[in-house]
Parts: C-alpha cells; structure tokens; sequence
C-alpha cells in the first residue's frame, strides 16, 4: 500500500467517524480490533506429484450483530494486513445496511491463474477443513471474492457438507442455483453501485441521462455497472482491466464488450481506442468508479482526477491521504460501504432462502435489493446533509451507531 498498511487505513475512517459521532472510547477500543484471524498451512499436492504448501487467512472482525460474513479471495498480495481491513469494512458495511451481520474475510495467498482446476478445488477443500472449526451457517459464512467463483463456493459447501454428514446450503453464498443460490446474485453488486449512483444524481436534482462514466476494473462488479448505468441513460466512455483501457468518446457498446470478456478474459480483444491503463483515473468524466483493487487513489495522483463523483466499486480504492486532497478539491465520494453493498445485501437474501428451504424469483430479490439500497442511500445522504460531513463519515456514523446500540443492551461478557 503507497499510504501505510490497510488495516492502519480501516481504523483511521474509522477514528475519523468516532470522533464526529463522540464514540464511548471503551467501545472504539473493542471496534479498533478484530475479534479473531486464523492463519492456516495449506498443503496440497500439486499435478506434478510434488506437495506445496500455501498460507490462508479467515478473519472474523466482529459479530455483536450476527454471525460474521465476508469473501474468500485467491491473490499473490493476499495478507493478514488485508484480510483485517476488509473484515473491518465489512462489518461497516453490514451494519449500514441494516443486516444482521457482522463483517468476515478469507484469502490464500496463491496465483490462481498458474494452478489447474484440480488444484484449485484441492486447495480450497484443504482450506475449508484447516478454517472448519469456525465456520458455520450461524457462525460464518464465506462468499466469492477475487478470483474465486461460485464453483469454489459449491466446493466449500461440499466439504463443509461431507463433514458434516447433511448437505449444509447455508454455509456459503455466491454458490450455483441448482445447490441453492439466489438468483440475481451475480449482477447484485454491480445493480446496487448502479442503484446508488442514480440515487445520488437524484439528491442532486441532476440527470444521469448523458453522464459520462468511466470505470476500473470492468470485471464482474465493473461490468454490471456499467450495463446497468448505461439502461440508465448514462454514457460509459471508458473501460479497462488488467489487459489495458478502451475509450470511446461517443460511449462503448457495453453488452458487446461484456461478451469479449467472456469470452477472451480481458478487454483488449474489443476493437477500439486503446490507452495505458492507468489513465483511465484521469478521463474527464462525471462518474469515475473504481472497481479494481484497494488504493488506486492515493496522496500521488489525487490531484490529477478529473471526475466530479466516485463511486467505490472496489473495497478501499482511495486512500485517507486521497480522500483528503479530494475532499479539499470538492470531489464527491460515495463510499465502498455503501456503493457495493448490493453484493452483501443478495448475499442475506440467498441466505435466508437457503435456511428456509423456500426460493424467489428474481423480480423479488431486485425487488427487495432496490429497496434496500434506497434506504441505506437516504439515511446517508440525510445524515451527511444535516451534520455537514462527506458521504464516508456519515456512513461511518450511521453504521457505528447501529452497533453502538447493539452493545448498549447486549453489554459486555462476561
């Protein structure tokens, strides 16, 4: 990370919050910390016959409000460091958006595009059953992340299953349809980032009908974005991966460049206007939405955005140096606790389907996707407006206040 490590990141948007909202300082000491990280060895035994052994994390940050809930992600950068921040966002995040969760997340540190199919799901048996004896449905229940999809979920559930001695649905979300996932899961974080974004143009008494949007990253997250906005009206006139950038002044043919990622895996094979990657930060935009990685932003190129809103697609793209020189700059950001929340808030949805044995259809998880995403959006803006703080703070204060009030009657054991 260019501006200090990520957890060192979390906790000062988290200070930040704590201290516009005067937060009890023996609370914040509980809320600065994780509650449990496990490091596991993972051997396995690679194609070629010879053993590897690789290193995983689960960290549970906090579950005052329910059993923990976070992704798994398969990354050469995956660390300690990181697993910690993200649990710590998305305990926020949880708790924002009013579900009864608190935040989770795993990783390997691994390269998965150098491993065969048959590795990967020998690494993530291995890993479930290294993490098994603090996982659970009522305990903690992993979901995709980077680099790893719904198939790597049907194997955690398999093996949690097989353990057990029932089939356990409920244990993982992101998982294929037929073994119980929701439907509408997959687009659900990139709609959400697209339902908020209208919502904010909406407080504005502005029209995204025309808005020229630029997006990073146009994987999952980025590309559902970009399909749903542009339904929307919006124009998106940039696009990159990790392959290179396309821009397109006029707008980009989404739907078609979503089919060349399906089928070549990077964006570069769509014909069109190519520029380094890394420019796309840079376009002259309305809408820039990050939706790659952590710390895209940062204290050396805050300045050069051009783009008046963000819209954090990715978890932790700008850093609190960045946020800093943009706030002074008068750029708007709406926060990744808010912004991709929809992914969390399907996630619930195919949850409680899961334990109840009942199933929807789509027209009501959007449904209550929408609903959802609207509502966190209001209290946001609401509490942002009458307070006179940015858009993260006041997600900060509206999510620190829900788990304050959890731990004001649950107190403290023993």
């Amino acid at each position: 990370m260019i501006d200090g490590s990520l957890t060192r990141k979390a906790q000062k948007q988290l200070y930040k919050a704590a201290r516009e909202f005067k937060l009890d300082t023996n609370l914040l000491k509980i809320l600065e910390k994780p509650m449990r990280t496990l490091k596991v060895s993972i051997p396995i035994k690679l194609d070629n016959g010879k053993t590897k052994v690789f290193t995983g994390f689960r960290c549970q940050y906090n579950n005052a409000i329910g059993p923990t809930k976070g992704g798994v992600r398969y990354h050469p950068n995956v660390s300690e460091d990181e697993v910690v921040a993200l649990a710590a966002w998305m305990t926020w995040k949880c708790a924002l958006l009013d579900l009864p969760y608190g935040g989770a997340k795993g990783g390997i540190i691994c390269d998965p595009t150098k491993l065969s199919e048959a590795e990967l799901e020998r690494l993530t048996r291995r890993y479930t059953t290294e993490i098994m004896p603090i996982l659970g449905p009522h305990i903690d229940i992993p979901a995709p992340d980077v680099y790893t999809t719904s198939k790597t979920m049907a194997w955690i559930m398999d093996t949690f299953s097989m353990f057990k001695g029932y089939t356990e649905p409920s244990i993982v979300t992101g998982k294929p349809e037929i073994l119980g996932g929701s439907k509408g899961r997959k687009e659900a974080t990139g709609k959400g980032l697209a339902i908020i974004t209208r919502e904010f143009f909406k407080a504005q008494k502005k029209s995204l009908k025309g808005a020229k949007i630029a997006v990073q990253g146009f994987g999952n997250v980025g590309g559902h974005a970009a399909l749903f906005l542009s339904k929307m009206g919006a124009t998106v006139v940039a696009a990159s991966d990790a392959s290179g950038c396309l821009v397109n002044p006029g707008g980009l043919d989404i739907p078609r460049l979503m089919e060349c990622v399906e089928k070549y895996a990077c964006i570069i094979k769509h014909p069109g206007k190519q520029i380094h990657r890394d420019e796309l930060l840079f376009q002259d935009v309305d809408v820039l939405i990050p939706a790659a990685l952590e710390d895209q932003i940062h204290k050396n190129n805050a300045s050069k955005i051009k783009a008046k809103v963000i819209v954090e697609g990715a978890n932790g793209p700008i850093t609190p140096e960045g946020d800093e020189i943009l706030e002074k700059r008068g750029v708007d950001v709406i926060p990744d606790i808010l912004a991709n929340a929809g992914g969390v808030v399907v996630s619930h949805l195919e949850w409680v389907q899961a334990l109840s044995g009942l199933y929807w259809e789509e027209e009501q998880v959007n449904a209550e996707l929408e609903r959802k995403m609207v509502k966190a959006f209001k209290q946001v803006w609401d509490k942002a407006t009458k307070r006179k703080v940015t858009l993260r703070c006041a997600a900060y204060l509206a999510a620190i206040e829900r788990i304050a009030e959890v731990y004001r009657y649950r107190g403290l054991f023993p």
